[in-house]
């Protein structure tokens, strides 16, 4: 598969050292409207995890400036978006017009109606829509997502999901509904993907929640499904609060085990509670997952996205319809807060 990047900042970078590490996914080349970006020098990007951007060898890479540069070239198969969430809808329109595939980073688009259009653009073009909700890659969730699955612990039953950061002053569009979306669009929607994931879709979400600039802020939701055995919450968004760190979690019940796993990262050091395994005999398992770099998370959903243009059956976990379901997921969570009662999700 040979991919282009579109979109030189933070996650861009991220999918660069990822590419660097697959190999069955080249990057051919990049497009920046930076003519620093497009003379390698990335040194200036910096994120939340992760090293910082460098100078790239941009030797042997086609730099395009803009994303119909990219389209124009033929020997392109996969666009790989990684722009500002506002621009997302119209530019994988354009990628499903000239015939490309897409892997378009998270949040798909800022609401769940503009989402579903674009999964129908695709089914109507026959072109791959993948999007980058990561988290299942994540060796913590996979072995979740793997389990739920296999059923190695019988049925899952619930669980409890929270993914919560500090103020996000870096981000003066954080709260624009037409630019970013809030922390239910950015952060939340993680979450929403992985619950649609474990359990399906949901019927019904009743939640209550904080607001700011007219969006929710953080927020506590159930929700219903058709299966009502299942008891599902979650929680999170912002705290304003400079020393609160980034925080995910989660405890999920299968019959015949329980599965904890909980990280934060502090402004002074990362504390985690490393994965464990709860037996219904008492005890307690303690899995090796590995320690690598932050990136090859992406490396494999990078590999996942290769393996599904050359023909494969695309994971559920990288579905444009499950990603539109997050973010329709997400948009009812807002509606509940606003109607303060339970809304249904379809």
């Amino acid at each position: 598969m040979r991919a282009a990047i579109v979109g030189v900042g933070f996650m861009g970078w991220i999918h660069y050292l990822a590419y660097q590490k697959s190999s069955a996914a080249k990057l051919a080349g990049f497009a920046s409207r930076d003519p620093k970006k497009r003379a390698g020098d990335w040194r200036g990007i910096q994120g939340n995890f992760g090293p910082p951007g460098e100078q790239i060898d941009i030797s042997g890479l086609t730099v395009y400036e803009t994303l119909a540069d990219v389209l124009a070239d033929e020997s392109i198969d996969l666009v790989d978006l990684c722009t500002p969430p506002h621009l997302h809808v119209d530019q994988v329109r354009q990628c499903l017009e000239a015939g490309k595939h897409v892997l378009c980073e998270k949040p798909l688009a800022l609401n769940g109606d503009a989402a579903t259009d674009l999964v129908a653009a695709a089914a109507k073009a026959g072109r791959l829509l993948l999007v980058g909700h990561v988290l299942p890659f994540m060796p913590e969730f996979k072995l979740l997502a793997d389990a739920a699955a296999d059923g190695r612990w019988g049925k899952l039953l619930g669980g409890h999901f929270n993914r919560t950061i500090g103020p996000v002053d870096w981000n003066p569009d954080f709260y624009n509904p037409e630019r970013v979306g809030g922390p239910l669009v950015d952060l939340h929607v993680h979450d929403t993907h992985l619950i649609r994931l474990l359990f399906g879709m949901p019927t019904r979400v009743h939640a209550r929640g904080r607001l700011r600039q007219g969006l929710p802020q953080y927020f506590e939701t159930l929700y219903d499904f058709a299966d009502s055995s299942l008891v599902v919450a979650s929680s999170g968004g912002v705290i304003d609060q400079a020393g609160r760190p980034f925080t995910h979690s989660y405890e999920a019940h299968f019959e015949r085990a329980t599965v904890q796993f909980a990280f934060a990262a502090f402004s002074d050091a990362a504390e985690a509670m490393p994965l464990k395994i709860l037996h219904e005999d008492g005890t307690v398992e303690r899995p090796e997952l590995g320690g690598g770099a932050p990136e090859d998370a992406f490396v494999a959903e990078l590999e996942a996205a290769a393996a599904a243009v050359a023909g494969e059956t695309p994971t559920p976990a990288m579905s444009g319809t499950l990603a539109a379901d997050a973010l329709m997921l997400s948009q009812r969570i807002a509606e509940s807060i606003a109607a303060n009662g339970p809304v249904k999700v379809r």
